[in-house]
């Protein structure tokens, strides 16, 4: 009876983000402000909500993706005046910590991947490759800089210093970012920002996690068993639906494998 009532007390709610998938501007339901921006807003905003949980399980991608996500969270966080608590799967690396630490603490899995902070870019080099078959590579540009990394072309210090120096300062950012999310709990350890990684047991020993504990259980601790759950997520694309694969999509395939490769999952 209690619940065709609206004035009564209902249990407590806790809104559920799921950010699972490579970060990037890519292929429908990978995670980018403009897919995301809707759903975090209606989590946040729906239900009164008693606080709320970030799913994660992402092994990273585009950082200014990750940073507007990150801060859309913030915002809303501090709007509405809710606390955030993350809780990984199986893993929260490069932009997927980034994510994580848009919550005000990090849960995780004593077996996932947390860290690896830091900044990679890559590419492949043809040129030698070209000339074996006598194939010639005709470039013209406006701008000395203009064809810089063009990978049919021997390598040029100059490139390679330049993007290294961007790299450096995405890197820097990425640094800034966790350090203020998570002051005070960070050991000092000179690791933290080399890029490794760890699993989450030694993660919660290094202070980039909080502690070890999923989502179900830690809610109910904190909110009682009564709690409800109102999940929010991306839904995939009707491509990736009924198994269809275009040549766009075979490509972000390709690069999410990639970047799940790295951490061997």
């Amino acid at each position: 009876m209690k619940r065709f009532i609206p004035f009564l007390n209902r249990s407590p709610r806790v809104a559920v983000i799921r950010l699972h998938g490579v970060i990037s501007t890519g292929a429908r339901g990978q995670l980018n402000d403009v897919a995301l921006a809707p759903i975090i807003e209606r989590a946040f905003r729906r239900g009164k909500p008693k606080a709320v949980a970030l799913s994660i399980n992402s092994p990273g991608g585009s950082p200014v993706q990750s940073a507007l996500i990150a801060a859309r969270i913030r915002r809303l966080a501090a709007e509405k005046d809710l606390r955030v608590t993350a809780f990984v799967e199986d893993a929260a690396a490069s932009g997927g910590y980034w994510l994580a630490c848009a919550a005000d603490e990090i849960h995780a899995d004593r077996s996932s991947i947390i860290g690896s902070i830091g900044v990679i870019m890559a590419s492949f080099g043809f040129d030698q490759f070209i000339g074996r078959f006598g194939v010639e590579r005709r470039v013209y540009t406006s701008g000395s800089a203009k064809s810089q990394l063009d990978p049919f072309r021997p390598e040029n210090p100059e490139d390679v210093a330049r993007i290294t120096a961007i790299g450096d300062e995405i890197h820097a950012a990425f640094i800034e970012h966790v350090k203020t999310a998570r002051k005070g709990k960070l050991v000092d350890d000179a690791r933290l920002f080399t890029g490794e990684f760890w699993t989450g047991a030694k993660a919660a020993e290094l202070g980039l996690v909080d502690g070890i504990g999923h989502l179900v259980p830690v809610m109910k601790e904190r909110y009682g068993d009564k709690v409800r759950f109102a999940v929010y997520g991306p839904k995939p694309s009707l491509f990736k639906r009924f198994g269809a694969a275009l040549a766009g999509t075979a490509l972000d395939t390709l690069e999410e494998r990639g970047l799940w490769g790295r951490f061997g999952l």
